[in-house]
């Protein structure tokens, strides 16, 4: 375990494995460095790798007031902590961070982005607004719980699930990430890819979906993703889409890191 300091004074915990160029995962909503263990550890056999907590989870701190500038800058200090040069792989909001840290002048190589989850489907502006309104009215009354099933139910997750999460031993470290829900609603922004901020990434850019998510996706219908990735690829100068086939949201860490391999070492 090791540590680096961002621009604000937040502490950010990391753990660096591997030798090779730089590679640092980006996680998602709710993700902590142990849930990209099994991910830095297929890694590692061709990188150096900086699997981080985010502010606000794990055993990285926080600083009040919270702005998306501030996760553009963890991820600078990051880069300069493996050296100054390193890949991004971000998944699902984690992707958007990505994206929207390369637009806005981060400086890292090569960029890899699975299932970011913009919503184009029909009424995906009202319901990324009603959730945001909705979120954030739950946290400023310190209802982490109803915040976190808010989250679960925006995600797609089935009442019966919610409730089992709400009686499971894990529910009371779930409450404890609920504020960090409101930085990943940030970093998605209106919900929809901005083409003016995609078109300023310069760096090559994979735009990976999995081939089995129109299936087990319940919350935005078959296309969710597919047209997210579509929309994305199509803004970025330089990138490519690949679909991972037989992969869900929940993609195989032994599945995916060959193809991040593959990308980062092209």
């Amino acid at each position: 375990m090791e540590s680096v300091t961002s621009k604000d004074g937040t502490t950010l915990v990391y753990d660096r494995s591997g030798n090779g160029p730089a590679v640092i995962l980006v996680g998602g909503a709710t993700v902590t460095r142990h849930d990209s263990a099994p991910l830095a550890a297929e890694l590692a056999e061709h990188f150096t790798v900086y699997n981080y907590d985010r502010r606000g989870r794990g055993e990285s701190d926080d600083t009040l007031p919270y702005t998306v500038d501030r996760e553009f800058e963890d991820i600078a200090a990051l880069i300069a902590a493996a050296g100054g040069t390193a890949h991004l792989y971000g998944i699902s909001s984690g992707g958007a961070l990505v994206l929207e840290a390369a637009a806005a002048g981060v400086q890292a190589n090569k960029l890899a982005v699975y299932e970011v989850p913009y919503d184009l489907l029909p009424g995906g502006d009202e319901r990324n607004r009603e959730y945001n309104e909705t979120l954030n009215a739950l946290l400023a009354e310190g209802r982490r719980g109803d915040a976190f099933a808010l989250f679960m139910r925006f995600a797609g997750a089935p009442e019966e699930n919610v409730e089992s999460a709400r009686n499971s031993p894990v529910w009371a470290g779930l409450e404890a990430l609920a504020p960090t829900l409101a930085y990943d609603a940030a970093c998605m922004g209106n919900g929809r890819p901005s083409a003016e901020r995609l078109a300023k990434i310069t760096q090559p850019t994979l735009v990976a979906i999995g081939g089995a998510s129109a299936e087990s996706f319940v919350g935005g219908g078959g296309d969710f993703f597919a047209l997210a990735a579509e929309a994305i690829a199509a803004g970025i100068p330089h990138a490519q889409r690949e679909t991972i086939e037989g992969q869900t949201h929940m993609v195989d860490p032994k599945v995916l890191a060959p193809v991040l391999t593959r990308f980062f070492k092209d």
